[in-house]
């Protein structure tokens, strides 16, 4: 056995002073300034603010209200005419002056009427024909050639032909209308079902699930997430194919009001009736965002 001091020291000896220097070594690498933890992000630091739900509204308002600002500037100093830019206020007028008639509220109620019920319709055809061509080969190599290159062809391209077959009336605007909502879900639907994971497949078939109930059960909820994106595109396809549909002999809605008062010359009624699709078409994106939240909690 090794006394102190002696130049003899055994492994054990070894080991025992390396361990005792160890919680020193630790002591002094903390004294000389080894990095710490960063402290978490407070609600005045960028992540902080960008965490909080109450700050997305605010940020959200400040490019739109840069917009209104420019607007003003650009109609008060002469840098457009009345005629090509009228002032926001003026806009606001023609928005009173139609609310006065009672024609502004049966223009939205009938522009929303359409694009939700072609939206429901579409995306619903897009769900179903999706969900075919991304789970058949049989079916991808028989359907998939075709429906892409219909998805080509342009939306003012389909008018002529929807009022030879389907005449003026509110079956040729809302068959426009699903046309443009299908493509986006069915696109997205039939490309996410190709990828989902095969092994979890192959577990479900394992406990007997097959046909409707494997689909409902395991494949669908694994691709919640690429179904909502398909839908919220699908709508704003829906929106955009609108005018194209309200081009077809219409008498009201908000595409009809963009075509009039492009007709009678009325800018500031024209620039209403964009900036209340742009509105709508936001909240309405907004609402499906509300239930991508809720499903993609519920299944994903």
């Amino acid at each position: 056995m090794s006394t102190p001091g002696s130049p003899y020291l055994t492994g054990n000896s070894v080991a025992d002073e390396r361990a005792a220097a160890a919680p020193a070594a630790t002591a002094d690498a903390a004294r000389t300034g080894a990095p710490k933890a960063s402290a978490p992000a407070t609600g005045w630091s960028p992540a902080g603010v960008r965490s909080r739900n109450w700050a997305r509204l605010p940020l959200g308002l400040i490019i739109p209200a840069i917009l209104l600002a420019a607007w003003q500037v650009a109609s008060s100093t002469g840098l457009f005419s009345v005629v090509q830019l009228p002032p926001p206020a003026m806009v606001l007028g023609a928005a009173g002056e139609l609310l006065g008639r009672g024609e502004l509220g049966t223009h939205i109620a009938i522009s929303t009427q359409r694009v939700l019920i072609g939206f429901l319709i579409g995306a619903a055809l897009g769900l179903i024909l999706g969900a075919t061509v991304g789970l058949s080969r049989v079916a991808d190599a028989l359907l998939a050639p075709t429906i892409g290159a219909l998805r080509a062809v342009p939306s003012l391209a389909w008018v002529p032909l929807l009022i030879l077959w389907l005449k003026i009336g509110e079956d040729s605007k809302v068959t426009l209308i699903i046309i443009g909502a299908f493509f986006p879900v069915f696109t997205t639907v039939s490309l996410a079902l190709r990828h989902v994971d095969r092994n979890l497949v192959e577990a479900a078939r394992a406990f007997g699930l097959k046909g409707v109930r494997l689909l409902t059960t395991v494949q669908l909820p694994a691709v919640v997430p690429a179904v909502f994106s398909g839908l919220r595109l699908a709508l704003a396809q829906a929106w955009l194919f609108l005018v194209a549909a309200e081009l077809i002999a219409s008498s009201m809605g908000l595409g009809f009001l963009l075509i009039d008062s492009q007709n009678n010359g009325r800018t500031d009624r024209l620039f209403l009736a964009i900036v209340l699709l742009a509105v709508i078409g936001k909240l309405t994106d907004a609402l499906l965002g509300l239930a991508e939240k809720w499903a993609v909690k519920r299944w994903a």
